[in-house]
């Protein structure tokens, strides 16, 4: 064999190496945000859908901002940039934007905060009405008003609309076996019982099932069922039905609730956090007399309704009501 030849050895050693740089090029031309432990992403631009970044599913909905770095980038990814409210948007999510540097926190498809985030709203500047079609007398405390329905009776007050909440959302995801709430008086009221056709009778000595009705799983026999309910269950009923937690652990879904009478609660709606990992969430309720479910405002600063946990202090102040340490509850419906 020649000198200037090569040889065999030579030649594969050669493929091999060139094969390398060929498939390096590929996965950076194929994944170009995937290297290092660390990522940069730039999030500009109108909706971007994905699946998962660092084992956290990521970018459900629009992207607008500079960029987010971490290790795992989660939650639909609607980065702040100070503005807060937008006219235009027709859900809770659509409406009110993250604060500065926030995002949104992942929720599980399917999951309570879903279904409150695509919630629709009525129109801006909408006001909050009575169970009979009159104006709150206070207009001041709201950012926004739920669609949510409203009986015409007054009983849909501040504990009946935190129950209304999680009613519907179970009974529009088929979760009827969950709809089951209970009285003052401890008794159990199971939705699919009465679906059943079973009634409930209020005594003076013991609340109890009658059957008399046949079966029936239309959306207006649901609404009949609530309206028992709510003439039956208060504040302190629901405490009966929830556990208290603290704010490290907050979720969408948990109330503040003072069951004292008359006692009160809110509802955590939405929930961000920022790079840092800190975290604001926006409140909701219903109150007295009956009325219509809507966004507070933060009395610590009008224009911005989101609650930052770093900023709350005991009482904790809202629009209407102010809440002791350690009325942070987690309903046990949510488990």
């Amino acid at each position: 064999m020649s000198e200037g030849r090569m040889t065999e050895r030579q030649a594969i050693i050669i493929a091999a190496i060139l094969g390398g740089v060929v498939l390096v090029l590929v996965m950076v031309a194929l994944h170009p945000f995937s290297w290092g432990r660390e990522m940069e992403i730039a999030v500009t631009g109108s909706a971007v859908s994905g699946e998962a970044v660092g084992g956290s599913k990521v970018f459900y909905g629009p992207v607008s901002g500079g960029a987010v770095t971490g290790a795992a980038v989660k939650g639909t990814m609607t980065v702040g940039n100070g503005t807060i409210m937008n006219p235009g948007g027709t859900t809770l999510a659509a409406r009110i934007n993250p604060p500065k540097g926030f995002f949104r926190t992942a929720e599980e498809k399917g999951s309570l905060g879903e279904f409150l985030r695509n919630y629709e709203l009525k129109k801006d500047g909408a006001k909050v009405k009575l169970y009979d079609g009159s104006d709150k007398a206070n207009q001041d405390a709201h950012a926004a008003v739920f669609k949510l329905p409203l009986e015409k009776e007054n009983l849909q007050q501040c504990a009946d609309t935190v129950i209304r909440v999680y009613a519907e959302y179970m009974w529009e995801k088929k979760m009827y076996d969950q709809i089951s709430f209970q009285f003052v008086d401890g008794f159990r009221a199971e939705y699919t019982k009465w679906r059943e056709g079973w009634r409930i009778q209020v005594g003076a000595g013991a609340t109890t099932w009658t059957e008399n009705s046949p079966y029936d799983d239309s959306y207006e026999n649901f609404k009949k069922y609530l309206r028992m309910v709510f003439a039956y269950s208060s504040t302190l009923s629901l405490k009966n039905e929830c556990k208290k937690t603290k704010l490290s652990n907050i979720e969408i879904g948990d109330i503040f609730l003072q069951g004292e009478s008359p006692g009160h609660t809110v509802i955590v709606v939405d929930m961000a956090e920022n790079a840092e990992g800190k975290r604001a969430v926006l409140l909701g309720q219903g109150f007295m007399p009956a009325q219509q479910f809507h966004v507070l405002k933060n009395p610590a600063h009008i224009e911005n309704p989101w609650y930052y946990l770093d900023e709350i202090r005991y009482p904790m102040e809202t629009p209407e009501y102010n809440f002791e340490k350690g009325t942070l509850m987690h309903p046990k419906y949510l488990d």
